[in-house]
């Protein structure tokens, strides 16, 4: 069985609109079984600020949008004190934004592997701190 993929909140938004990603994403997404995909509830809030600072359009309103891809399957990770705790002392000062900082945290606490296109997501996985899939 393979480990269950959290998608930090760029891949959720390609994901969700069936954008090209890499193929090793690809292949990792077909080989992940229904739950085995998750997102962390702190990727509603960062939607939400996409919008409101009109960085990114939509034709429903961020929560319809983050409902229906919950509604696709892709589980709502855990968000509890202690993942929120653990983000303000990641073993690396390499992630300076906050939402990036919960995201590396809960795929470390949760053993998740994290799909990313984000730089320093990648850089803090490839100093051995998690798992990342390149997307």
């Amino acid at each position: 069985m393979t480990r269950p993929i959290l998608l930090d909140t760029c891949a959720l938004i390609w994901f969700a609109n069936n954008d090209i990603l890499s193929r090793a994403a690809e292949d990792a997404l077909v080989a992940a079984d229904a739950s085995g995909v998750a997102v962390s509830p702190i990727s509603a809030w960062e939607i939400g600020m996409l919008v409101a600072k009109g960085r990114l359009r939509m034709t429903s309103s961020p929560m319809d949008w983050f409902q229906r891809v919950i509604d696709l399957g892709v589980a709502l990770a855990p968000l509890p004190p202690a993942i929120l705790i653990a983000s303000s002392s990641l073993p690396s000062d390499r992630l300076r934004d906050p939402a990036d900082r919960i995201i590396a945290a809960t795929a470390r606490a949760l053993n998740y592997r994290l799909m990313t296109r984000d730089k320093p997501l990648l850089d803090f996985a490839a100093d051995g701190h998690m798992t990342a899939i390149a997307c």
